[in-house]
């Protein structure tokens, strides 16, 4: 529930056409960095490895990150000598750099990497970008750390690789199980409006891209993988390890802090157009029962300690006022930024105001309770009055939370204050485009061909116009628009006869 947002600007997943012939739906990127000796038969093998399983049209990025061996001179080779082989020179290091501008300026549905020592079983490779082309996934990733996965590397990497996950687990609440392997896939459509939120441009660059595409609320498939370690790897684990922390930290932070605009990049509930008007149904029941107790717990137990030090300078009504007045301006910022999901400053007077009247219920209960208890003993013990105190606040916090979902953070009518989701369906919405190919990028002519989408449940398909959707912008207007037309992959479900 959140009330200050967008409805999400993503499209609903479709499935991906197959295209024409030579319009790449795959296109997989190999970041390099000094590897003239392991890029050629690694493009060889997995360019082999395409033309025999993959069955749509492909292409294979080589992402040159400022090499000064002879890897430029391979990589140009490559791509003279294989069709489905292109190449891409930046001048400055860092695979999340050498990602975020391939991937930015390719024209492939679907974007993916993988490592140039191919440490992953290519067999895996269909399996992993399936979900993203069958519309039922955002993005995917290899797991080495899946029960079913095959792994050999020594016991340092694994202890490391295991460690960093469980850190990620603990401190960013990532519910994925790998996020360093590198073999992952993405849609073009959520790239580009995901990648504009990461920061990092090295090897954090995944963990920080998969750790927001979870907190959006995008769906992120896993593929065990069989895994063999290179012992000639060049990564320094010591300066990786240390960078990554940095960045669990810094995007800990923006998390907690609320800066950073997921609600930009979520997907509207249900794929099919005819289920996003769900009436009546409770938006995070569940999850808002478990922040809100969570929530109330500590701020229980702040107020305890607030009242217990304000009872040493006054009497046990005014430390109660004190206590419940300061704890309770803590609870509703609390409850409105992790319960209620409410981000930015937007409105937070006003939900502060409510909680104070929220506040007076509460202190009406606890004020009422303590002067039964003065009445019915002239000098209660002083762990009496906490345990009265405590009841009390129970029987507060069951109102609290009532009020709080129904009148301090409500939904909002989205039909009377912004376009409804349905509304995205219509010609008139506001549009969704791809980023224009920039000149400097000649190597990813054109874009696969334009699709019919659905006009409405009773109409018809119209091939000379498709439904278009606003993508994410930052309040500042300074994101970019990105267009990904989609076509229904039931076409029946326009049929007059389809009853449903």
């Amino acid at each position: 529930m959140r009330t200050d947002t967008s409805p999400g600007t993503l499209p609903a997943r479709e499935h991906l056409p197959a295209g024409d012939a030579g319009t790449p739906v795959l296109d997989v990127v190999i970041p390099v960095y000094n590897e003239e000796k392991d890029l050629q038969p690694c493009v060889l093998r997995l360019h082999e490895h395409l033309k025999r399983t993959f069955p749509y049209a492909f292409r294979i990025t080589i992402a040159d990150n400022a090499s000064i061996d002879s890897t430029p001179q391979v990589a140009a080779r490559l791509e003279s000598d294989i069709h489905e082989v292109t190449s891409f020179r930046l001048e400055q290091k860092g695979r999340g750099r050498a990602l975020r501008t391939v991937w930015s300026a390719s024209d492939a549905p679907i974007l993916a990497y993988m490592d140039v020592d191919l440490s992953t079983d290519l067999n895996a490779l269909l399996p992993l970008v399936a979900p993203l082309i069958s519309g039922h996934s955002d993005l995917a990733i290899g797991s080495r750390l899946a029960r079913s996965s095959r792994v050999v590397r020594g016991a340092k990497r694994e202890f490391i690789s295991r460690t960093y996950n469980l850190i990620l687990r603990g401190s960013l609440q990532a519910r994925f199980s790998d996020a360093q392997c590198g073999f992952k896939a993405i849609r073009r459509d959520v790239a580009q409006a995901l990648l504009p939120l990461v920061e990092d441009t090295g090897w954090f660059f995944d963990t920080e891209m998969l750790v927001l595409a979870e907190r959006a609320g995008l769906r992120i498939h896993e593929v065990p993988v069989d895994w063999v370690d290179d012992p000639n790897s060049t990564v320094h684990i010591v300066k990786t390890a240390t960078e990554d922390l940095k960045g669990v930290w810094r995007v800990g932070k923006a998390l907690a802090s609320g800066s950073l605009p997921l609600d930009r990049v979520t997907r509207p509930f249900g794929d099919d157009p005819r289920d996003r008007d769900i009436q009546d149904v409770p938006k995070g029941l569940a999850r808002q029962l478990v922040g809100f107790c969570v929530v109330g717990g500590l701020s229980t137990l702040f107020y305890l300690v607030l009242y217990s030090l304000f009872r040493q300078f006054g009497g046990s009504q005014v430390a109660n006022a004190l206590a419940l007045l300061v704890s309770a301006v803590a609870n509703t910022a609390a409850n409105r930024r992790l319960t209620f999901g409410v981000r930015g400053r937007g409105g937070a007077v006003r939900h502060q105001a409510q909680g104070l009247v929220v506040f007076a219920i509460g202190l009406a209960l606890t004020s009422g309770s303590l002067a039964a208890l003065n009445a019915a003993s002239s000098d209660p013990a002083h762990s009496t009055e906490l345990a009265v105190l405590v009841a009390a606040n129970l029987a507060a916090t069951v109102l609290r939370f009532l009020l709080f979902r129904a009148w301090v953070f409500p939904d909002r009518d989205d039909s009377a204050e912004e376009p409804s989701l349905a509304a995205l369906d219509s010609p008139s919405s506001p549009t969704y485009a791809t980023a224009p190919r920039s000149p400097q990028h000649p190597q990813y002519p054109g874009s696969y061909a334009p699709l019919p989408q659905r006009q409405s449940q009773q109409g018809t398909y119209d091939t000379a116009s498709t439904t278009q959707f606003r993508a994410g912008e930052a309040a500042d207007g300074s994101w970019r628009d990105a267009t990904m037309q989609l076509q229904p992959v039931r076409p029946h479900d326009t049929d007059p006869r389809n009853s449903r």
